[in-house]
């Protein structure tokens, strides 16, 4: 398997056990529904959402379970196609974020819905260019806007949630227009599906699927999440 040494290692396995047991963010009741949103299409309409929450592995494997996904891409997100490369990414300077490309049918799920599995089991987004054992800004919660519309969507969600204080602290997740995805290396694809005993995944990404298991069973593809 090519070079992941960021996410392997025993003082990492260490940091990623303390994070496992450390409860996410919990909201008051049920986690709300946006109250703006996309309208659901009336016939097959496949649109793309780029989102990026700390380590792709995981967050490609979250959104890939989701039924009217129908692709999940992992890859870079916010910098140039020339720096968009995992060594050059690592380093934090390239203005990239480790991200996820989702293709989605829209009669089938929104892109509201989306940011609601986004906010609530993807990833914490309360942390600051961080998520968990992972720290820079290649690891920062963004949304990655393709029109006007996901903009609208995401912003009124992020400050909705905001004033509900369904996170204990303010959310950091920015919001930008789309300039460019490119697609990870090879080895970085359905990494979670290939390698699911990989101690990283183990203690940081599995517990996003029992939790997605757990909080959206009806948004689950119909035979499961991959």
């Amino acid at each position: 398997m090519a070079n992941v040494s960021k996410r392997g290692g025993f003082g990492l396995l260490i940091a990623a056990l303390a994070v496992a047991f450390l409860a996410h963010p919990t909201a008051a009741g049920k986690f709300p529904e946006p109250a703006r949103d996309t309208p659901r299409a009336a016939a097959r309409d496949f649109q793309t959402a780029v989102l990026a929450g700390g380590c792709f592995w995981g967050v490609e494997a979250v959104f890939e379970g989701l039924e009217g996904v129908g692709d999940v891409v992992s890859g870079y997100a916010g910098g140039q196609e020339k720096t968009a490369q995992y060594e050059m990414v690592g380093t934090g300077r390239t203005g990239h974020a480790e991200a996820v490309k989702i293709t989605y049918d829209a009669s089938k799920i929104t892109y509201g819905q989306l940011l609601k599995v986004y906010f609530s089991v993807a990833h914490d987004p309360t942390e600051l260019n961080r998520q968990g054992p992972d720290e820079g800004t290649q690891y920062r919660s963004a949304i990655f806007t393709a029109n006007d519309e996901q903009k609208q969507v995401a912003e009124a969600y992020i400050a909705q949630l905001n004033a509900a204080k369904v996170f204990k602290n303010k959310i950091a997740t920015t919001v930008s227009p789309l300039q460019g995805f490119f697609m990870a290396e090879a080895y970085h694809q359905n990494f979670l599906r290939l390698h699911p005993t990989y101690p990283y995944i183990v203690y940081n990404d599995l517990p996003k699927l029992d939790a997605l298991k757990k909080e959206w069973p009806e948004l689950l593809k119909k035979t499961g999440t991959k």
